[in-house]
């Protein structure tokens, strides 16, 4: 393990790629606060939304922006300090920069000039909704935001269709239904996972065929926050969690109504643990079955 005494004693400088919070400023690790005091710069994507995270660690680097727009003219400061003999961090607005954030051309720039780059692990939404999707976990493919243009979409997802691996997006909330029927068109009702808001008060794990993730979806007003979706190959349709249809759902409700006298919220809490379904839902819907059985 490597102790702050033992980076003193180094002699070459570092590029840190510090991976910082994507929702909850608690998920900072005690190396990351560290690292961001003890360089002499820090380059961050938005330096607004950067500046919220330093001060609440009580951190006062001096901080320079760089983002898709400026990452190249960025590339001869960095380089410039590290020549000096000085460590810089990057870190984008949340969670692992490059995953889907600028840096790749910072980071290219800097190891072609001789530098080490050295990462400093953290949060990264991709990695935390794969850990609760309750799909395969042993092989997976990060696709993230997928092209805006529905065709050239299409033709992404065709390319992507044949894997035998759980499949990652990133998509905004104002575009996510839209990309979920593409995904239905293209590869079918697949088993699948939306992840809203990870790690802040209103996340949410919305699990089931994308089917039925799509009606839930399309029953709200809005949809609101960031949004991870979790796909499952062709050979993942015999998942118990996800095989559950709607249809189905109203058959065991009216099953358990007629047989005992279950208390409605008992009885959803049975259901969404079983099939991985969100208990607001199914309590709603044990209530609408009741009120049309009456």
């Amino acid at each position: 393990m490597q102790t702050k005494s033992a980076q003193n004693q180094k002699k070459e400088p570092y590029l840190y790629v510090v991976a910082t919070p994507i929702g909850n400023l608690e998920d900072m690790t005690f190396r990351a606060i560290r690292t961001l005091k003890e360089v002499s710069l820090i380059a961050a994507e938005d330096t607004r939304h950067t500046s919220k995270l330093l001060s609440y660690y009580q951190i006062t680097t001096p901080v320079i922006s760089c983002h898709e727009h400026n990452e190249e003219s960025r590339i001869n400061i960095i380089v410039d300090k590290l020549s000096q003999g000085f460590d810089v961090a990057l870190v984008s607005d949340a969670g692992t920069p490059l995953i889907s954030d600028p840096g790749y051309r910072v980071v290219k720039g800097v190891v072609e000039a001789g530098f080490q780059v050295i990462p400093i692990p953290g949060a990264c939404a991709a990695i935390a909704g794969l850990s609760v999707s309750a799909l395969p976990t042993d092989s997976f493919i990060f696709s993230g935001f997928l092209n805006k243009k529905q065709a050239r979409r299409k033709s992404e997802l065709e390319a992507l269709k044949i894997t035998k691996s759980t499949i990652i997006f990133y998509e905004s909330p104002h575009r996510l239904v839209a990309l979920i029927e593409d995904i239905l068109s293209v590869m079918g009702d697949r088993p699948a996972m939306v992840a809203r808001e990870i790690t802040k008060y209103y996340e949410e794990y919305l699990r089931g065929r994308l089917s039925y993730i799509l009606e839930s979806l399309k029953s709200r007003v809005s949809i609101k926050g960031e949004c991870a979706l979790f796909v499952g190959s062709h050979s993942d349709t015999n998942n118990e969690i996800f095989s559950i249809e709607s249809s189905d759902i109203d058959h065991l409700i009216i099953t358990a109504l007629e047989s005992s006298e279950i208390k409605p919220s008992k009885l959803a809490k049975s259901i969404s643990q079983k099939y991985n379904l969100p208990r607001s839902e199914v309590y709603e819907r044990i209530l609408d079955l009741q009120s049309k059985n009456l």
